[in-house]
């Protein structure tokens, strides 16, 4: 439980960075989230407006008439060709006078337009030396209601400047109204968002596309709230500076004709019937190219972009609450699946599709229904978030791996303690309950050894003794639990489970053996007497834990199969044998051993007598002594003891038959075969 804490106490500083960076859009991270969102548009595939129509100044008709600015009486006969047109926005201006002639006629022309927008440049120095005429016309075109809403309620917060540059008196005078050409770069300095309105001399002003909509719509401007304004059915979505974000086409998806087209008749007046057309400057060097997310596109293309997101359904929406979810979304998954998924590998794995998910989610909601959401600020959460868990659980793991392998290092072999490092739990504090099989080693007459010798010579030779035992229990999967004195204590299938653990013990038992008559043979060289032991085994449902405390670590068993077990190791020197099993071993194991049946035994403390099996060696000797053993104990138990006598003392002679020593004076005095008990541990 400290542990998640600790883990969510991290979690708190990365998710408030996460949600600082995305609100206050710090830099170049506001930069990477733009660029990282513009495959929006790639991966749409909506088409523009096509009650849109532009008509470009193209390089065709540079050709044609000369270098931009052409004599405004050229500029007016294709203006004229335009009157069945239901709007005509001018992306152009007129700033200078030339002749009053050749001005008028422009005007004229303009005049003759159905409705027509002509637009304006904010300034933040002066360029221009506006009149008072032409600030009182210009105040037609500006935005009343709208102001005096935002007025009441001081947002969103519109851009403004000082100074102006705009058409000459005659042509401003013949456009149904003026709108603002200004906009702004995002901080990549691409352009991303259009204005719907600006202000200038204390009045707002729409841009030149939000004018054309008034007029087309025949609708004024209102605020909704803080983020949202409305003209007619249409609500439109707005940052805080009155930026609608725009929703970009293919470039070559948008309705152009070329204006010496539409001089020269190519292109039909009737063509342009109920249309808006915008009228603008492509040819390279004269037109405006506005750098966007679609790579470069002429400025006449962004009111166009505007316009038909309006008209065709395609606007923009940003729901405040999506983002900050999705962050707060990518910086716990990483802690939950930590404590769902234990391997690295897996949950890194499920992470990382749990991040696709929320950027296909992203994607999606773009594509079908043009809400506009940040896959970026969520990866940013996603990678702090992943990043921290993984390094404070490899921090944490790598300290609990070093206890571990401090702690068992002598007590498992290193495949079991590998395991176990992987799968701590086992070693929480308290126990279970768990099939275990335990195994018991004692050196027999140890007394007599030790009065024999002095202190360090006997500490040199229990350590030549303990090595190959421990070697043989930790090699066949088992765990040494304690010496205690000249004897061994282990168990096998915990705190790693370990499959057949019963027959793993058994062979583990058979291994001690072998070695320990290799160690004889060396000591038998070096003139020490041999050393016997016995081992008993069993296997029982045990209670299996962590018996210690939090500050001292004490992994162990207990139970009455490991008090059965120990008691089965004392009663091996009765039968004079090294192993001895319990029939519950004897019942769990799944390979073939060699065993005979000894008899059953009501150990001390016990009331129920256990039947008891000598393991032995497998070889040739071993089994002539089974077989005719089998034999014996058949006929003794059958009461046919003559018959019985003469295979034991045959044993006994050809083979020194421990087990048949000890059964020939009971069969001798036809003492029945039966429990036999324990008076002593």
């Amino acid at each position: 439980m400290k542990q998640k804490l600790l883990y969510l106490l991290v979690l708190f500083p990365i998710l408030l960075t996460s949600l600082a960076l995305y609100h206050y859009k710090v830099e170049p991270f506001e930069s990477f989230s733009l660029r990282f969102n513009d495959i929006d548009f790639d991966l749409q595939k909506k088409s523009p407006d096509k009650r849109i129509v532009f008509v470009a100044v193209d390089e065709q008709s540079v050709n044609k008439y000369g270098r931009w600015p052409w004599d405004r009486e050229i500029l007016a006969e294709g203006i004229s060709k335009l009157d069945q047109a239901d709007i005509v926005l001018m992306d152009m201006i007129f700033s200078e006078p030339t002749t009053k002639k050749k001005d008028m006629v422009l005007a004229d022309s303009i005049a003759t337009l159905n409705n027509s927008v002509c637009g304006f440049f904010l300034r933040q120095n002066a360029t221009q030396k506006i009149t008072q005429a032409q600030e009182n016309v210009l105040s037609d075109s500006s935005l009343d209601l709208l102001q005096s809403q935002i007025a009441s309620f001081g947002n969103p917060k519109f851009v403004s400047a000082d100074n102006a540059e705009m058409n000459i008196l005659p042509v401003l005078e013949s456009c149904s109204m003026s709108g603002s050409f200004s906009t702004l770069r995002e901080s990549d300095h691409l352009m991303r968002s259009y204005p719907i309105a600006v202000y200038y001399d204390n009045m707002l002003f729409p841009s030149l596309g939000m004018q054309g909509l008034r007029l087309a719509l025949d609708q004024d401007i209102k605020r909704v709230d803080p983020l949202h304004v409305s003209i007619g059915k249409y609500k439109i979505n707005i940052n805080e500076k009155g930026f609608v974000r725009l929703n970009f086409y293919q470039p070559d998806s948008y309705n152009e004709v070329s204006f010496l087209d539409v001089v020269q008749g190519k292109v039909k007046p009737e063509y342009f019937k109920d249309k808006i057309v915008i009228l603008g400057i492509t040819e390279v060097g004269a037109g405006d190219v506005a750098a966007t997310p679609m790579g470069a596109m002429f400025g006449p293309l962004l009111h166009y972009t505007f316009i038909s997101n309006l008209l065709s359904g395609h606007l923009i929406t940003e729901p405040p609450y999506i983002t900050p979810i999705l962050i707060i979304l990518m910086v716990l998954l990483p802690f939950i699946l930590f404590l769902l998924i234990k391997k690295v590998v897996n949950r890194v794995i499920v992470d990382i599709i749990g991040y696709l998910l929320v950027y296909i989610f992203v994607r999606y909601i773009f594509v079908a229904y043009n809400i506009y959401s940040d896959a970026f600020y969520p990866l940013v959460a996603f990678i702090l978030s992943t990043v921290s868990i993984e390094v404070m659980a490899f921090t944490i793991q790598e300290k609990g791996s070093r206890f571990i392998r401090n702690a068992f290092s002598s007590y498992l072999s290193a495949d079991l303690l590998d395991k176990l490092i992987k799968n701590p739990q086992a070693l929480s504090l308290g126990g279970e309950k768990k099939e275990l099989t335990i195994l018991f080693s004692d050196i027999r007459g140890f007394t007599t050894i030790s009065e024999s010798m002095d202190p360090v010579s006997l500490i040199k030779l229990l350590n030549r003794y303990f090595t190959p035992m421990t070697n043989a229990v930790l090699e066949n999967g088992g765990m040494l639990d304690k010496y205690i004195g000249d004897a061994v204590m282990a168990f096998f299938n915990a705190p790693v489970d370990v499959p057949d653990h019963a027959d793993a013990t058994c062979r583990a038992a058979l291994q001690m053996i072998d070695e320990l008559d290799k160690l004889n043979h060396q000591l038998a060289k070096e003139g020490l007497s041999p050393i016997r032991i016995g081992i008993g085994i069993n296997t029982d449902e045990v209670v299996v834990g962590n018996m210690g405390s939090d500050t001292r670590f004490n992994y162990t068993v207990i139970g009455d199969g490991v008090n059965l077990a120990s008691r089965v190791e004392g009663i091996t020197k009765n039968y004079g044998v090294n192993i001895l099993i319990t029939e519950f071993t004897l019942k769990a194991l799944k390979s073939d051993f060699l065993t005979r049946l000894i008899e059953p035994v009501k150990v001390k403390g016990k009331d129920e007598a256990v039947l008891l099996y000598q393991l032995m060696p497998f070889d040739d000797t071993n089994l002539n002594i089974k077989k005719n053993y089998d034999e014996a104990l058949e006929l003794y138990k059958n009461s046919k003891f003559e018959e019985a006598i003469v295979i034991f003392e045959r044993l006994v002679n050809e083979y020194d038959d421990s087990v048949s020593k000890y059964f020939l004076p009971l069969v001798k005095e036809k003492h029945p075969w039966g429990v036999h008990k324990m008076t002593t541990k």
